[in-house]
């Protein structure tokens, strides 16, 4: 596992020599930055390895710039409007590693007229092995597109920083292994191996519940800001596990591991993206943490699984923080954070 991004250095440079030459229409008019204007704008969403399942059995594949499309919001919830500011953090699930993160991050800051390594991708796992067969896609070229599955956090050299030693190591996930007793949360183990998926299909199946966190930096201001990004296992859904014998936190499979909770304490603004795989958590499950659960609507077919947890002023949206035109199985939530 590793954690690879661009010197910071380098990106800084190519954004200091870009300023000295003529704007492109983009920058003519994008809005200022999150430290101009003093709302850090964070969004998460599980993208699905930008690959969509349909109803029929197909499935379609999803270029990054037509996702971001359809998930960046204004300060009304719009999409595709002038008014759609450079996001500072993406917490995603479901990336193929660091190739297609990266790739992703440089879509993003070429939509804002920014140079390639202006976002910076952080990846639980580099290069996770394949799992699965099919995925539910007719077409197995885009089933196979689905078969790396890991967790990432996207941010804006532009407005924070990042010191070398504010990632946490990954922490794993907890389920209920198949024919296993729950027994009110004893039977719960650790997804990970000897106690992951049986079978040579599914074996690396675990690496796409690895967690991830960090804290950064406000550069214009000094605020901590700690982001985690998290995606559990289909079986928590019926029977919430975060480890081994224990629930997690109010009975929801969530967990925080230790390294990530001491950067989380360090920090002054919190925010937790979660494919949590679970309906009905309550926006006051990390209560004890400081943090409140951003949108009600549901974000997976008619359920809501996906969850944005927040420390932070955060300004109200018109479309409960909930983006309905996200292109992908899952719907993206923002929250714009005063600071």
């Amino acid at each position: 596992m590793s954690f690879p991004h661009r010197s910071l250095g380098t990106a800084a440079l190519a954004a200091s020599a870009l300023l000295l030459t003529t704007p492109s229409i983009a920058q003519a008019h994008q809005a200022p930055t999150a430290a101009a204007d003093r709302v850090l704008r964070v969004y998460t969403n599980n993208i699905e390895n930008l690959v969509r399942n349909n109803a029929d059995g197909t499935c379609t594949r999803i270029t990054g710039p037509d996702h971001l499309t359809s998930m960046l919001v204004d300060d009304n919830g719009k999409t595709a409007t002038s008014g759609v500011k450079a996001p500072d953090l993406l917490i995603v699930q479901q990336v193929r590693g660091t190739g297609q993160a990266t790739a992703y991050a440089d879509q993003l800051g070429a939509k804002f007229g920014y140079p390639a390594g202006t976002y910076q991708a952080l990846v639980a796992w580099d290069d996770p092995e394949e799992w699965g067969s099919s995925h539910n896609c007719s077409q197995q070229a885009l089933g196979d597109l689905k078969k790396k599955q890991t967790n990432a956090i996207i941010y804006n050299t532009r407005t924070l920083s990042l010191a070398a030693g504010d990632v946490s190591k990954y922490w794993s996930a907890g389920w209920l292994k198949p024919g296993t007793p729950y027994n009110g949360g004893a039977g719960c183990t650790l997804y990970k191996p000897p106690d992951s998926d049986d079978g040579t299909t599914n074996a690396y199946k675990w690496k796409r519940t690895s967690a991830l966190a960090a804290r950064f930096t406000i550069k214009e201001t000094g605020t901590t800001v700690f982001a985690a990004t998290m995606h559990l296992p289909e079986q928590n859904g019926a029977n919430a596990c975060a480890g081994a014998g224990y629930t997690g936190i109010a009975n929801s499979g969530i967990h925080v591991g230790a390294d990530a909770t001491s950067l989380m304490n360090a920090s002054t603004i919190r925010v937790i993206g979660i494919d949590a795989n679970r309906t009905n958590i309550a926006a006051t499950t990390l209560g004890g943490f400081g943090m409140t659960g951003y949108g009600a609507k549901a974000t997976d077919g008619s359920r809501k699984i996906d969850y944005l947890f927040v420390k932070g002023t955060v300004r109200p949206s018109s479309i409960d923080h909930t983006v309905g035109s996200t292109k992908s199985n899952h719907l993206a939530l923002y929250g714009f954070i005063e600071f």
